[in-house]
C-alpha cells in the first residue's frame, strides 16, 4: 500500500524541496526540544532565514539564547544559514585563500 503522504512524482521540484525543508525543520525541532544543542542552533538559524518555516526573529533569538547556555559560541553562528558550523569557512576569510595555477 502506498504512503498517502508521499508526493506525486509529477509534483514540481520546488514543491518537493519545500516539503523536504519543512520535514527537516520538524526533525530538527524535535531534537532541539529534546536538548540537542547543535539542533537548537540549527532551529534558530532556520527561523532566522525562513528555511522550512516562516521567518520569526523572536523564535530564532529564543533558540539561540537557549543553546548559548550550553555552548558559548552559539551567537557566532546565529546569523548563518542552517547547517553552518564552526568548521565551515567564513566569507570574510575569502581574501586569505591562495589559488595555485
Amino acid at each position: 500500500m502506498e504512503d498517502p503522504k508521499r508526493m506525486d512524482p509529477r509534483d514540481p521540484l520546488k514543491d518537493v524541496v519545500a516539503d523536504c525543508t519543512r520535514r527537516w525543520f520538524q526533525d530538527a525541532l524535535k531534537e532541539a526540544k529534546a536538548g540537542d544543542v547543535a539542533m537548537q542552533i540549527m532551529v534558530g538559524q532556520m527561523y532566522h532565514v525562513g528555511y522550512g518555516v516562516p521567518i520569526n526573529e523572536q523564535k530564532a533569538h529564543a533558540w539561540i539564547t537557549k543553546a548559548s547556555k550550553y555552548r558559548s559560541s552559539s551567537w557566532k553562528f546565529s546569523g548563518k544559514h542552517p547547517g553552518y558550523g564552526a568548521s565551515d569557512s567564513d566569507s570574510s576569510d575569502v581574501e586569505n585563500i591562495v589559488v595555485k595555477s
